[in-house]
């Protein structure tokens, strides 16, 4: 299966069949139906009675097989998950041991005589030494393997990577496209549906949290009108959820973008629920305080997974926000 907006998509792939390549590297917006895509291509290259346009016939026994996640020509790459009982604030890489567990029966003949497939994803998730490993196979890939890349940024990857993978961009949904998805398979009313929408980049395919839509929506109330106790007790009441500080990161970061948008009387992207509460704050701010906050969320975003104090970390981007909205001198 893959969704509407990636029709044209398919058919651009399927004129490339008969010239395909060894390696592909599908790039494109998050939550917009990359790796999904990724499995509807692998599926179609195992499949051992084709349809028209090269798609999968869903009925032979490859495709029995793969429905069933149990097709022995098939290998996914995945960063590991924190164990049962584990925080969520842990790194998530494919390491080396995965990727040599996967090439080594590369290496043999394929089991039902056809294209084996790999598919990595995310691909920036590997770390140097399996990334490494990978393109080691890369560079000299054996008979009638096919490697399938996915990324949500094609930067963090090794440019010696990409140079052996074909890149195809894959699309995102238009917006009309993606509020109608929204509405058709979500259980969100409309206002809810559009701001949530806007606040993921316009991209359909996020997963449910409503918790954390929640305590975002309690974090966007007390920027709009900061007080220090209130953040403080909003920092540890974050901590409990041991979410990792990239979350924070993420939902801050684009409130101090749309003030920003603000302080030059542009509409919000990403809370457009809260336009008027975004204008008092830009009403009221300067721009330089404004980018120098930015450049500090900016210095802590590669520790985002990290096990930093998370607590902390929180307490003291919100006191200093609460200093740029009081237009008071900082530390940071």
């Amino acid at each position: 299966m893959i969704y509407p907006w990636q029709q044209s998509a398919w058919q651009q792939l399927a004129a490339q069949w008969a010239n395909r390549p060894n390696a592909w590297l599908f790039t494109g917006r998050r939550n917009t139906g990359k790796t999904t895509f990724a499995r509807h291509l692998t599926q179609a290259l195992l499949c051992e009675q084709p349809q028209a346009g090269h798609q999968p016939c869903g009925s032979c026994p490859s495709c029995h097989l793969f429905a069933q996640g149990s097709h022995p020509d098939y290998y996914e790459l995945t960063p590991e998950l924190p164990a049962e009982g584990e925080s969520g604030r842990k790194l998530l890489q494919i390491k080396i041991d995965a990727v040599r567990a996967v090439l080594s029966p590369l290496l043999q003949s394929s089991v039902r005589g056809g294209l084996r497939v790999v598919l990595v994803q995310p691909a920036e998730t590997m770390n140097i030494q399996a990334a490494n490993a990978l393109l080691k196979m890369l560079e000299e890939p054996p008979a009638a393997v096919v490697f399938l890349l996915v990324t949500h940024n094609k930067d963090r990857l090794l440019p010696t990577i990409k140079s052996r993978c074909r890149p195809f961009l894959l699309p995102a949904p238009s917006a009309e496209e993606a509020l109608g998805y929204l509405k058709t398979h979500g259980s969100h009313d409309a206002a809810q549906a559009e701001a949530l929408l806007a606040f993921h980049c316009g991209a359909p395919l996020f997963a449910a949290e409503p918790e954390q839509d929640a305590l975002r929506e309690e974090l966007c109330q007390l920027l709009a009108k900061p007080r220090l106790l209130a953040m403080l007790d909003y920092a540890a009441a974050f901590d409990k959820q041991k979410w990792p500080l990239a979350v924070f990161l993420d939902w801050l970061h684009k409130w101090l973008a749309d003030t920003a948008l603000a302080q030059q009387q542009l509409p919000p992207l990403y809370y457009p629920q809260h336009e008027a509460a975004l204008f008092q704050v830009a009403s009221r701010t300067a721009g330089q305080p404004l980018f120098q906050l930015v450049q500090r969320l900016n210095r802590l975003s590669p520790y985002g997974r990290h096990t930093l104090s998370v607590r902390m970390q929180i307490e003291n981007l919100l006191i200093d926000y609460l200093a740029f909205w009081q237009n008071k001198p900082s530390t940071y």
